[in-house]
């Protein structure tokens, strides 16, 4: 069972009702403005992270994860509703989708991120997942204010061709096709989102599109992060924090 102590938090499993209700409302607050609930039908069949402080128990981040066999399975996935994924059906080792990652609004401490990355990297390690994805979020839905950011992605982290996800969604942003400037890094970066910033980091790769989330009031890319390809050094410093 998952469950990791750093500092001052901790990560687990959600085992109780009440837990789920807390997952559930965190959501809320984080995705809808704790006006309307986040629940949707792919929570029964994932299994949900909590990451609280340790001495008060409050909850300040939460994930979902969704284990795969492999990539004939991924059709299964939250990320499928959005993106045709034919191509990662021929992926052959076990996968896991994260989903519905957030921190309190409130807080911004970067040990959160940091725990619950150790947290995942246990779960990689001790159930032998080969690949992470998931749909990684912008605030909003008007691309202007993320120009440097996509074109980064565009530049520099478009994921490979045998992998490459296509359009799926009704309303996208065909950034790779349509973007001719060259980025402004620290632009790019300040417009990132901390968990895509993590996983590009770690060498994960994106969709060339961004899809428009009027739902969620969002745009978010495809993020996949194939294990073997994150780089050693990388790789001690997340198993140094999911040894603690």
């Amino acid at each position: 069972m998952l469950n990791l102590r750093r500092g001052r938090y901790q990560a687990r499993q959600a085992e109780t009702e009440a837990e789920i209700a807390a997952v559930l409302a965190l959501r809320s607050l984080c995705f809808r403005g704790g006006k309307l609930s986040d629940e949707d039908a792919y929570d029964a069949t994932c299994r949900h992270v909590l990451v609280e402080e340790t001495r008060s128990g409050r909850l300040v981040s939460t994930f979902r994860l969704l284990p795969l066999k492999a990539g004939a399975e991924i059709g299964r996935s939250y990320s499928a509703q959005y993106y045709e994924l034919s191509a990662l059906h021929a992926f052959d080792g076990p996968m896991v989708e994260m989903g519905r990652f957030c921190v309190h609004p409130d807080l911004t401490d970067p040990d959160i991120l940091r725990v619950a990355w150790g947290a995942m990297t246990r779960y990689v390690d001790e159930t032998g997942v080969e690949m992470l994805f998931g749909c990684s979020s912008f605030t909003g839905t008007e691309t202007a204010e993320y120009v440097d950011a996509f074109a980064l992605l565009k530049e520099r982290h478009l994921a490979p061709k045998r992998w490459l996800p296509r359009v799926k969604a009704p309303n996208v942003f065909r950034f790779a096709g349509l973007l001719r400037r060259k980025p402004d890094l620290k632009r790019a970066m300040s417009g990132m989102p901390p968990l895509l910033r993590t996983y590009l980091l770690m060498g994960g790769w994106v969709s060339d599109h961004a899809v428009v989330d009027r739902d969620l009031g969002t745009l978010h890319v495809f993020t996949g992060l194939e294990i073997r390809a994150i780089p050693p050094a990388r790789k001690r410093l997340l198993r140094g924090v999911a040894s603690g």
